[in-house]
């Protein structure tokens, strides 16, 4: 995890969180667990996901791909 938050921008535009406004982030990554892949003990070969999350309340944003 970040240690300071930042700003950050999807699609050209500015990220706002949803919930309270905010407009600094820290980024994570999640790994998108499938019951097949997991039962198989492939964990490692699923889909990965950026998380960016609001530094104000915490809300996490999904995006499947890095914006």
């Amino acid at each position: 995890m970040a240690t300071k938050s930042f700003t950050v921008e999807v699609g050209g535009k500015s990220l706002s969180c949803v919930v309270c406004g905010h407009e600094r982030f820290w980024e994570r990554r999640t790994l998108m667990n499938t019951k097949g892949a997991s039962f198989l003990g492939f964990d490692w070969a699923n889909t990965e996901a950026t998380n960016y999350v609001c530094d104000n309340c915490g809300y996490v944003h999904w995006f499947l791909a890095t914006p």
